[in-house]
């Protein structure tokens, strides 16, 4: 690979994934009416959910997202439902007491995209950092145990002390 098109691959990597770390923010209402900013969450993992009451594997994966919830919303972690379709708050509301849906679901219009970015097909979940950063998206179904061992492992990586640069002097010479 040439030397210019290493570095445009490098510099292009490198905003990528700035873009993909970049704070993210939104504020919904639930069917209750009350507002949620993704904000007032800082300080732990949010599972972001986009989901629609006639996608088969959005309502598969919902035990799995309460079971998450349920177990980390005291501690690291909560799950955000964004119900992506044209339902009336009554109609949203009677679906997630059906469901059983113990995490907060709100409404978001399906004709505009999130500030996460694009959702290509339901469902699509992304993943925000303690710190309000994008770290991840999926489209299709997730598990608690991917979850969690997703979580696991970015957290684990965070608490590891950055490696200082070497020194040029042990960096070997070589031509380009």
């Amino acid at each position: 690979m040439s030397l210019f098109k290493w570095v445009a691959v490098v510099v292009l990597s490198a905003c990528l994934g700035a873009a993909l770390a970049a704070e993210r923010d939104f504020t919904l209402s639930d069917a209750n009416g009350v507002r949620h900013d993704l904000k007032d969450y800082r300080g732990k993992w949010v599972v972001v959910n986009y989901w629609a009451t006639w996608c088969p594997p959005c309502l598969e994966e919902i035990p799995e997202l309460i079971k998450f919830h349920d177990k980390h919303k005291d501690h690291d972690a909560v799950v955000v439902g964004v119900d992506y379709e044209d339902l009336t708050a009554e109609q949203l509301a009677g679906e997630v007491k059906k469901l059983g849906i113990s995490y907060p679901v709100m409404q978001a219009d399906p004709s505009v995209n999130p500030s996460f970015g694009d959702v290509p097909g339901l469902p699509t979940t992304f993943l925000i950092n303690p710190q309000g950063e994008l770290v991840a998206k999926q489209t299709g179904p997730i598990t608690a145990p991917a979850l969690e061992s997703y979580i696991r492992r970015k957290s684990a990586a965070q608490a590891k002390p950055p490696v200082p640069p070497a020194s040029p002097a042990a960096v070997p010479s070589r031509g380009l």
